[in-house]
């Protein structure tokens, strides 16, 4: 009953434009899409930061970097090197495409890994973007202490994410378009929901390994998030080798709910970006 009602609900609203989608219908790759919404990755830093001050000469790690198109919209701004990580290995081949058709092959080089457990030197970096990473990442603390070992001193660690109780914080809105879904229906309704969203799509098996896994005790779970709150965060941030914080802003969903992201009990339902630039 649950997943029916879901189903039903959800035709009353209109999909957000998402990459996959756009990839489906034949309209742009997830990498040109990235490189289309450079600018958009970083406009919350361009309110304090130069692009200059941020990459101008500069070697970048991009962590979560997905097919790498917002990596190499870095590399359009002057970096010196750019290095994407992501654990999404069929990412390689689409980075790799852009970056010979943008002239930045020389420039920027994909890696499959872990953020918690990097394979750089200590001191490599003088910046680190975080772009839409800190919800996905398996082990944000060890993360945060990786960011801080490789990069180098006086770089900078730039930070932005949806919190989970965002609107879309469920990160199934290729084809779930019920804000705040995750509020109103169980994971297992929304797991179920969604395959069969997906079922017919060319693309259905790898929309799904990439969502779901199963936990330890075999319980499917939306594997792809972790459930990022604002409150967690700032323990995570207080707790990090990182001791003070450059720049911290709760951007609002909108002005007119500014209001609202100050009230304790509903403010994460009403934050629509977390940013934060840390200094080593």
């Amino acid at each position: 009953m649950s997943k029916k009602l879901l189903l039903k609900v959800n035709k009353l609203f209109k999909l957000p434009v998402h990459p996959f989608n756009l990839q489906n219908e034949g309209k742009m790759t997830y990498a040109q899409w990235q490189y289309e919404k450079g600018a958009e990755t970083i406009k919350f830093y361009t309110k304090v930061k130069t692009t200059n001050e941020m990459f101008k000469d500069k070697i970048i790690l991009d962590i979560g970097c997905g097919a790498a198109g917002k990596s190499l919209y870095y590399a359009s701004l002057g970096a010196k090197e750019v290095h994407g990580v992501d654990v999404v290995e069929g990412y390689a081949k689409q980075s790799k495409e852009l970056a010979i058709e943008k002239g930045f092959e020389d420039v920027f080089t994909f890696h499959l890994g872990d953020a918690a457990n990097l394979e750089f030197l200590d001191n490599t970096f003088d910046t680190i973007i975080m772009n839409d990473a800190m919800e996905h990442v398996a082990k944000p603390e060890e993360v945060m202490k990786e960011c801080y070992r490789v990069l180098k001193p006086g770089g900078k660690l730039y930070i932005n994410f949806c919190p989970y109780h965002h609107p879309f914080g469920a990160h199934l809105s290729d084809v779930i378009g019920i804000p705040w879904v995750h509020l109103f229906f169980s994971e297992k309704t929304m797991i179920d929901a969604y395959k069969e969203l997906v079922d017919e799509m060319p693309d259905r098996d790898m929309r799904i390994g990439f969502r779901f896994s199963k936990d330890e005790n075999g319980k499917e779970t939306i594997s792809y998030i972790n459930k990022m709150t604002v409150k967690r965060f700032k323990k995570i941030l207080k707790n990090s080798p990182f001791k003070t914080s450059e720049y911290y802003k709760e951007i609002p969903l909108r002005n007119i709910f500014k209001i609202l992201t100050k009230i304790p009990l509903i403010k994460e339902c009403f934050v629509k970006m977390v940013v934060v630039i840390c200094e080593k």
